[in-house]
């Protein structure tokens, strides 16, 4: 049973990475499944390694802050560009469809979709909208980075 839980904690870890990267995948939160899948290893196995409650409970409160940050980080940054809500969606949806075309994709999917939703929706110049979409992308890789520190962290504690 140990084994068992182990081998889940380890995947669970890998796709919590994999999530911070790949849109739609709950990086942070599969992390910390994985994280407490080990603590319940941990208490039944001869293991001298253990997580404890307080750590558990930490790692708990960073994966609520980081995910919150998450949300919040992309629009702050667009508006920071001088964008509006327009090229935040513009940016998410071509960071969705850029899925489909390797990381590569997502960047330029996020770029060309928060340009395209200025200059259409905004109704903002090249120059503007330009801005705008640099800085949805800044915010997208800022929080992508944030859940990354934090889920290959936790992947650290649970090997």
């Amino acid at each position: 049973m140990s084994i068992f839980l182990f081998i889940l904690a380890i995947i669970l870890g890998i796709a919590g990475i994999v999530g911070s990267i790949v849109p739609g995948l709950p990086g942070p939160p599969l992390s910390w499944a994985g994280l407490l899948v080990a603590f319940f290893r941990c208490r039944i196995s001869d293991s001298s390694d253990k997580i404890t409650m307080a750590c558990l409970l930490m790692w708990l409160a960073i994966t609520v802050v980081v995910t919150i940050i998450d949300y919040v980080i992309p629009a702050k940054f667009t508006r920071l560009g001088g964008g509006t809500k327009a090229g935040s969606n513009g940016a998410m949806i071509g960071l969705l469809a850029g899925i489909i075309l390797t990381p590569v994709g997502m960047i330029a999917g996020c770029l060309l979709g928060a340009l395209i939703g200025e200059l259409l929706f905004g109704k903002r110049g090249l120059g503007i909208s330009c801005r705008s979409a640099l800085g949805a992308f800044a915010g997208v890789m800022a929080g992508t980075g944030i859940k990354l520190i934090a889920t290959v962290a936790m992947m650290f504690y649970i090997v």
